[in-house]
């Protein structure tokens, strides 16, 4: 089995990796999934070209948000700071320039030990929009996320349709916790007592994209988003149909490489 890495077009090895977007239940009213800047003010998109936005990160520092490693190539934001320039992008309604990617040393796309992460480091400190914590406790598995993104657009009985930029929100459950976090998409006529209300999957466009837990002190980053597995009906003009599963880098399992990087504590207790 292989896996469909980003969400945004690359087979390599395990997964299938290409910047994706929000899928979502046939039988709910797609009105239902859209959201608003203001809802996720953390969470913002990398590059825009025309209507489609192309991949997601989330800002978890005053200085710093975390993205997949593949979208820095998948965008040009990679080929910009290399260039010795800075990457504009708008956070929470706000310019603001990214003037350093840290890739995580393990990202190797043809390991079967990739770690498909990198931080992005703002020019300036802002105190808003208010970053995003991290997950501590590996006790994700069973967990409601929430999933967010401005990719394609798409029905869980045909999977991906078109691209129109709009930012929705879906929701799913924790299925895997190992050394990735995954998701499934279960189908509503066939597992009626096991999907939940606004059940979804990424799609094309929505990589580096956050799962997010919501806990009574608000939400927490567990996931990244990186790729989708690749089983036998797998379809690149599909993708993201009832049955796929999605995977997420687990981020309890980096907290000391975002630390390191950063130069100290976030803004939690450990």
């Amino acid at each position: 089995m292989e896996i469909k890495v980003g969400l945004i077009l690359l087979i390599t090895g395990l997964l299938s990796f290409s910047s994706q977007a929000i899928i979502i239940r046939h039988d709910v009213a797609p009105n239902r999934y859209t959201v608003g800047l203001s809802d996720f003010p953390s969470v913002f998109f990398l590059e825009q070209r025309g209507n489609r936005k192309v991949c997601v990160a989330t800002v978890i520092h005053r200085q710093w948000a975390i993205t997949a490693a593949h979208c820095t190539e998948e965008t040009t934001l990679a080929e910009t700071i290399g260039t010795g320039q800075r990457f504009s992008v708008r956070v929470g309604g706000q310019a603001r320039e990214i003037e350093r990617v840290v890739i995580h040393p393990d990202y190797d796309q043809s390991s079967e030990v990739d770690v498909d992460l990198a931080l992005l480091r703002f020019r300036e400190s802002a105190n808003m929009p208010r970053p995003i914590e991290l997950q501590l406790d590996e006790d994700e598995i069973g967990a409601e996320i929430s999933l967010v993104g401005w990719g394609f657009f798409g029905l869980g009985t045909t999977g991906r349709q078109y691209d129109d930029g709009t930012l929705r929100r879906a929701r799913n459950r924790i299925t895997g916790a190992n050394r990735r976090l995954r998701i499934v998409f279960d189908d509503p006529r066939e597992r009626p007592n096991e999907v939940v209300d606004l059940e979804g999957l990424p799609s094309l466009g929505d990589s580096g994209g956050p799962a997010l837990l919501e806990t009574v002190a608000g939400y927490r980053l567990a996931g990244v988003a990186v790729g989708e597995v690749e089983g036998s009906d797998f379809s690149e003009e599909t993708q993201g149909k009832y049955g796929s599963v999605a995977i997420y880098e687990r981020v309890t399992q980096h907290l000391d490489w975002i630390e390191s990087v950063i130069g100290g504590k976030l803004s939690f207790n450990r």
